[in-house]
């Protein structure tokens, strides 16, 4: 009888730290996440951008820092685990922000707490390694947007700004890529299997995306 109820007791601890834990985790990433949104950008991460794309215009502009804030968010509810980058002109601004390198590790500190590299997806460890990055950018960013991430209607902000501002190189998702002609990366295709890497360019399953990760 002893034995059970110190079992009980363990069983029952562990189940308030399991509890103490995502409470205390839930608070920290909403109090980053509210760091992310405020935070200011320096003037020329987007300066430098539109040096790269001449033809996007201010308020494309703002779209693109929209999207890169929402990187950091997914960065932020990922739990240090690595996550692909969606996007080729989102991954620009970023590059061009950590060229401000006291303010980007400032910002990382306090928003993210950590440092965030900026891994391109040759020097990822694995091609699955960049797969389960992208699949994760996918589900975190569908759940922030209220999509379902198997039955997409749509597709989040960092999957779809590439196209919707015609960036030359950037990466193309399509929710039904038969009806692309099977161009681009399939977005319904994402969660699929260990065949697909995280490159850019197409590839025969349209699977993948994205070039970069931040781990």
């Amino acid at each position: 009888m002893f034995r059970m109820e110190i079992a009980v007791f363990f069983v029952f601890a562990g189940v308030v730290a399991v509890i103490f834990y995502r409470t205390l985790r839930r608070a920290k990433v909403k109090k980053r996440g509210k760091i992310i949104d405020t935070y200011g950008f320096p003037v020329t991460v987007s300066e430098r951008v539109r040096e790269k794309y001449p033809h996007l215009t201010d308020e494309d502009m703002k779209q693109v820092i929209s999207a890169l804030r929402e990187y950091f968010h997914v960065c932020n509810a990922a739990n240090q685990k690595m996550v692909s980058m969606p996007s080729q002109v989102v991954d620009v601004a970023w590059h061009e922000f950590i060229l401000f390198t006291k303010k980007y590790d400032s910002f990382c500190r306090i928003a993210l707490g950590r440092f965030l590299h900026h891994t391109p997806a040759e020097a990822m460890q694995t091609p699955t390694l960049a797969q389960e990055g992208i699949k994760r950018a996918w589900n975190i960013s569908c759940q922030r947007a209220g999509i379902s991430p198997s039955a997409p209607a749509q597709l989040p902000l960092l999957f779809a700004i590439d196209s919707q501002l015609k960036i030359p190189d950037g990466f193309k998702y399509a929710l039904n890529c038969k009806g692309e002609g099977g161009s681009g990366y399939c977005a319904s295709h994402i969660g699929c299997g260990s065949g697909c890497s995280g490159h850019s360019g197409s590839d025969s399953d349209g699977c993948g995306g994205g070039g970069c990760g931040g781990d």
